[in-house]
């Protein structure tokens, strides 16, 4: 599996340093792509038709990006995987990274957002979310600091994250009711 993995992560980070102006949109994806998804679920909090249930899911999302990532932090004290840049797997477009690869933050931070939306009913902005986690965690192989195989493993902390929060936080709930109705 692991020759499958390098063969995929080489493969991707092997399209890097052909175009300088798609390098740049890569290296832009990978920066800014989780602030922006992150102001693009906030924005919609003032949302008017449905309110109740859009400010459910936000909350419901941001609960779940914060679950995967502390997911993440937990994998990382049994999963040790040095960086694809370390092994001689990829070329580096950005810094080098002082923590393990696997799994990404980012895209485990990115999906869980997505797949948040998606197992809420809010089936086209998950669509659209998803379709910017796939490409944020492209970003992340392309510009070599991860492995394909850090990516699926974000996809399946960020899917356990949004399914717990599915079940333990539950709409129409007091404290739902509470936290939607602030501002």
């Amino acid at each position: 599996m692991y020759g499958l993995d390098v063969a995929v992560t080489r493969w991707i980070n092997g399209l890097s340093g052909l175009n300088p102006t798609l390098d740049a949109v890569m290296i832009a994806t990978s920066e800014f792509g989780i602030p922006i998804l992150v102001l693009a679920v906030a924005c919609q909090w003032w949302t008017r038709p449905n309110r109740e249930h859009v400010r459910h899911v936000l909350i419901a999302s941001g609960l779940s990006f914060l679950l995967g990532l502390a997911l993440n932090q937990i994998v990382l004290l049994f999963v040790s995987r040095i960086r694809p840049y370390d092994n001689g797997v990829t070329d580096l477009l950005i810094a080098r990274s002082a923590d393990f690869s696997f799994p990404s933050d980012h895209a485990t931070a990115s999906m869980a957002i997505a797949a948040a939306f998606l197992l809420h009913g809010m089936t086209r902005r998950g669509m659209v979310f998803m379709l910017a986690a796939v490409l944020i965690a492209f970003s992340r192989i392309y510009i070599g600091t991860h492995y394909a195989a850090d990516i699926i493993g974000a996809a399946a902390t960020a899917m356990a994250a949004a399914l717990a929060v599915r079940l333990a936080y539950r709409e129409g709930t007091r404290l739902d009711r509470f936290v939607t109705a602030i501002l």
